[in-house]
């Protein structure tokens, strides 16, 4: 009972009283850190176009990673017109893109099935993973030293090897969300789902720079959670806000349940999404932790189920949360999280998510104190869309929120992240719904690129962009 109590109160709480209209920021918040554009460069003038799941396959912000960094170079990947995966790389700052054209075409119109890229900084290999939502991955990886002597490496196809529906030979069946991780001794991990929406597990494997293995599923569908309504569930899946290593070494993984039984909602157009919780690893993923320390689960035995003892924020299920929204850490080891849904105060029960959260929507930022306590913040500028907004964090710890729509909102560090601030409105960009970002670039240089790609109508193919920003002021 106190747990619905909870949940109600935090859905119809109010923390930060100011709103500020779309386009607009607010004029008492000057200390917050400004953006400056810096070029914006075509990658494809026609790249594949429809939308799914209120989305596009190019550009959907929990790709980990469509774009990355190393040594240098930048690299990407999208669809084009004709359904091909393309590969691209760049000498930063400004030299033109080079392109491959992988030898595979996305099989179906749906835009789970994103490109994802990792690099194994051991052998210097780019690793491709794409092409799956419930299916096996379509898997490709580059040459050894490809990536690790970039200016003295020719670009081409040729370079990668086959499309395998394994990774080299490790069946992992149909998996949806691939998300590579690097570890702090610089192997490579995969992050997936195995089984499907409300009914599915988190999985880990890792690549030691010469071969893969599965460390197996760390999170649990079973388990009987009990709506503020009084129907309970017995299957659910978790969503990650990410995986990110912070310094030390700690694994964060925020994330929001999903469960299989739609009778937890008030209403059919909802989603069933709701809590926001935490675990932590400090072995590399292979035991987690609640967010008081105590044993959550073990990956390969008794994996993370639902438990209150994991909730850092509650949420019953009829706010509309997004799930895999994002989360950073801070240069001290704190996790910071966005999440976004639509305020009590506005209603109690959504009806219909996509124009509920479109229409009252609104973002918070959440984050882990010193002494193990939970803050969280309502954005005071809307996101004004269904979708998703991704954290950033730049060398000083100051923060950005890139929105739907490429537009960006910060908070310095000084102000306890305070004075959230629209920096940057997007004008021109004519970015459709979510944008990806680049992490590790920010963490090398401070500078800031975005990928995103115009709005079109139907199927018509439209430009696909990178942005580049420098970051703070």
């Amino acid at each position: 009972m106190k747990a619905v109590l909870a949940a109600v109160l935090t859905a119809a709480a109010v923390l930060v009283p100011v709103n500020v209209p779309l386009g607009q920021s607010d004029p008492g918040a000057a200390a917050a850190p400004t953006v400056t554009r810096l070029r914006d460069t075509q990658l494809d003038a026609t790249a594949l176009y429809f939308v799914s799941y209120d989305g596009l396959v190019n550009n959907e912000s929990f790709q980990l990673d469509a774009l990355l960094t190393h040594q240098g170079y930048q690299y990407t990947a999208w669809y084009t017109a004709d359904r091909s995966a393309v590969l691209a790389r760049r000498r930063l700052p400004d030299a033109a893109w080079e392109k491959a054209v992988l030898p595979h075409r996305l099989t179906v119109d749906d835009s789970h099935n994103v490109i994802s890229l990792g690099i194994s900084p051991t052998d210097g290999r780019l690793h491709v993973a794409m092409d799956t939502h419930d299916t096996p991955v379509f898997y490709v990886k580059s040459a050894a030293g490809l990536v690790s002597t970039p200016a003295s490496q020719s670009w081409s196809a040729s370079r990668f090897g086959p499309v395998q529906r394994t990774l080299d030979g490790v069946d992992l069946g149909g998996i949806s969300y691939p998300q590579f991780v690097l570890t702090p001794e610089r192997r490579l991990q995969l992050s997936y789902r195995t089984g499907r929406s409300a009914n599915g597990t988190n999985e880990l494997a890792e690549y030691d720079g010469a071969t893969w293995r599965k460390l197996g599923r760390w999170t649990s569908a079973t388990g009987s959670w009990t709506a503020p309504n009084g129907v309970t569930s017995t299957t659910r899946n978790m969503y990650l806000h990410g995986l990110t290593y912070g310094p030390g070494g700690r694994l964060h993984a925020a994330f929001t349940w999903r469960e299989g039984n739609a009778g937890v909602l008030c209403a059919s157009g909802g989603l069933t999404n709701h809590d926001t919780g935490y675990v932590y690893s400090d072995d590399r993923g292979r035991t987690w932790r609640t967010p008081a320390g105590q044993l959550a689960g073990t990956t390969g035995g008794t994996p993370v189920g639902v438990s209150p003892s994991l909730v850092v924020d509650p949420l019953d299920p009829n706010h509309g949360l997004m799930n895999q929204e994002s989360q950073a850490v801070d240069s001290t080891g704190a996790p910071h999280v966005v999440i976004s849904y639509v305020p009590g105060r506005f209603t109690q029960c959504v009806t219909s998510y996509a124009a509920d959260r479109t229409r009252w929507g609104r973002a918070f930022h959440l984050f882990r104190q010193a002494n193990g306590s939970w803050t969280k913040r309502e954005v005071p500028v809307q996101p004004g869309a269904t979708g998703r907004t991704r954290i950033v964090f730049d060398r000083a710890d100051n923060a950005y929120l890139v929105m739907p729509f490429g537009r960006i909102v910060s908070a310095s560090r000084a102000s306890g992240w305070t004075d959230w601030t629209l920096v940057f409105d997007a004008a021109g960009m004519n970015a459709f719904g979510e944008v990806t970002v680049d992490y590790s670039r920010v963490a090398a240089e401070g500078v800031l690129s975005v990928l995103y790609q115009r709005r079109s109508s139907g199927t018509t193919p439209s430009p696909i962009h990178v942005a580049d920003f420098r970051l703070g002021a």
